[in-house]
């Protein structure tokens, strides 16, 4: 079954798969040669759908592994629109860019999307597999979290763990099957506190809270400090935070400090001229060489 999707006039497919690494990190899969992005989507009644993602002009090919009603077409557009970001509204964001020559490419691209999981709940997961450790053990605990827990969609690919799922399982099995490490109870424990409803984690993408509260509130779930905050925040739309790393750093470093190592005030000085979308500022001239033909071969 075939769907199509109509993308704003500024969409750029391959800067938005490329915006960071949940392109290749289950049940995301991503087709180099081909620029197609595979997803297992769940959907409200039945087994999950694989859908493949392609670039048309104006819009978006979207290839279902079977034929479905109306309401699960739905679904499945509604996902893919917000996976994508189609409709957030970066206009304010590209016409501070566009006045600064650095930086107007970004506008001129069509880049600061940044691409997220239809649940601000896989989201966090994630986040909190990223951190102290390897881009390898990140992708090893996902890929582990979607084969042991994941729900089977037609073609054999299986979708991301829900809440209630993950909440049934001891910290022993995060800790020995999935290979969590110190992570173990934490998954755990946010599995717990989401499926009971005391952490309603899908209400941060509409809340009207300050960035400060909603750091707090996400730093209440254990695992989650400032870095998995400030970068859960770009995918809920909030930008004003650096989420700085020791990758960004280098890469600031190597980009624009002459090789040397800048302080992080030094940093937030350099992208304060952007105000509250400082944050995907810098993400972007940071990610700026990602779509250069060799360095999309290394993903």
């Amino acid at each position: 079954m075939q769907l199509i999707l109509k993308t704003p006039s500024h969409f750029n497919f391959r800067r938005t798969v490329l915006s960071h690494g949940w392109c290749v990190l289950l049940p995301f899969e991503f087709d180099r040669a081909n620029w197609i992005l595979t997803r297992v989507l769940d959907l409200d009644r039945g087994k999950p759908v694989t859908v493949k993602m392609s670039p048309r002009k104006g819009g978006m090919t979207l290839n279902v592994s079977r034929r479905v009603g109306d309401r699960a077409a739905q679904r499945i557009l509604r996902d893919v629109r917000h996976m994508f970001r189609l409709d957030d509204d970066l206009q304010s964001f590209y016409e501070q860019v566009s006045a600064d020559p650095e930086f107007s490419w970004i506008a001129q691209q069509g880049a600061g999307r940044l691409l997220r999981s239809p649940t601000v709940y896989e989201d966090l997961v994630k986040m909190i597999c990223t951190t102290n450790c390897s881009w390898a053990l990140t992708e090893k605990m996902v890929t582990a979290l979607v084969h042991q827990l994941g729900t089977t969609s037609d073609d054999g690919r299986r979708s991301f763990p829900t809440a209630p799922t993950m909440a049934l399982k001891s910290a022993d099995f995060y800790r020995h099957t999935i290979r969590a490490g110190y992570r173990a109870p934490y998954l755990r424990e946010l599995a717990q506190r989401v499926a009971s409803g005391e952490l309603k984690v899908e209400g941060w993408l509409t809340s009207e809270a300050s960035v400060a509260d909603l750091i707090k509130q996400i730093k209440s779930v254990k695992g989650a400090g400032n870095y998995a905050a400030e970068n859960l925040l770009k995918l809920i739309g909030r930008y004003e935070g650096l989420a700085l790393d020791s990758w960004t750093r280098a890469q600031f470093a190597k980009l624009r400090n002459q090789g040397r190592a800048a302080k992080d005030n030094k940093i937030l000085r350099f992208y304060s001229r952007f105000n509250s979308w400082r944050g995907l500022a810098l993400w972007c001239d940071m990610t700026r060489e990602w779509l250069d033909p060799e360095n999309v071969a290394k993903w």
